[in-house]
């Protein structure tokens, strides 16, 4: 797979607002209510990793989960990437 050049990156990154790219990935912090409703999120997530094929590196602390996404097998950042940035950025509550 292809990597993808910053400005195209940038550009598709534009309309999420939660997502940027950082130090060769893409980004995001997201903040919940609760600690059970970061999880929640997070078990969404993880059921849209596995169905792509694409797990990302994230953390969780009580109520905010941290998520990067780089396609390690291309050394960069891929379409398969920013595919799974537009659906992670569904599925939180702000933006659907």
């Amino acid at each position: 797979m292809k990597t993808l050049q910053a400005n195209a990156i940038d550009q598709a990154l534009a309309a999420t607002p939660h997502w940027s790219r950082r130090e060769g990935k893409v980004c995001a912090t997201f903040e919940f209510p609760s600690f059970v409703a970061a999880f929640g999120f997070m078990t969404s997530v993880a059921l849209l990793a596995e169905k792509a094929d694409h797990h990302p590196d994230w953390s969780n602390s009580y109520n905010r989960v941290d998520i990067a996404l780089v396609t390690h097998s291309a050394g960069g950042i891929t379409q398969k990437d920013l595919n799974l940035v537009t659906a992670i950025e569904a599925l939180h509550p702000a933006t659907t």
